[in-house]
């Protein structure tokens, strides 16, 4: 009976996690080099998304698999500095915005999902009781 609600919750989960790896990959789109300021840029990170809940694959929902960085070629930048190019992330930031408003979406389409269970569940016990 409450299924749905945990599949809706593991939609919450799967979504809050994608939120927050588009948040990292739009905040570190300027980064080009690392601790020791070598050009390293930052590489754009993903979520893999699995059936089943984390914990127990055999469960109804989704889940966060892995996140992997795409390997998609970084993006050359001519650099006045050093007079050479150098490597910038591959992050296009008007991707992550496509992507972090389907995400949105996806997230409230799964608060509405679990508020019309919940109110299923109300009216079954109404007319239970």
């Amino acid at each position: 009976m409450f299924d749905a609600l945990d599949i809706g919750a593991s939609g919450l989960t799967v979504q809050r996690m994608r939120m927050d790896i588009m948040a990292a990959n739009v905040a570190n789109v300027n980064t080009d080099m690392d601790a020791n300021g070598k050009n390293n840029p930052y590489r754009r990170r993903f979520a893999v998304l699995a059936p089943g809940q984390a914990g127990d694959p055999s469960k109804p929902g989704v889940h966060v698999k892995e996140v992997k960085q795409d390997a998609s070629p970084f993006i050359p930048k001519w650099d006045e500095g050093t007079q050479a190019w150098i490597n910038t992330p591959n992050v296009d930031p008007t991707v992550e915005f496509v992507n972090s408003i389907e995400a949105s979406r996806a997230y409230e389409a799964n608060v509405t999902m679990m508020e019309v269970t919940k109110s299923m569940i109300n009216a079954s016990l109404r007319l239970l009781a």
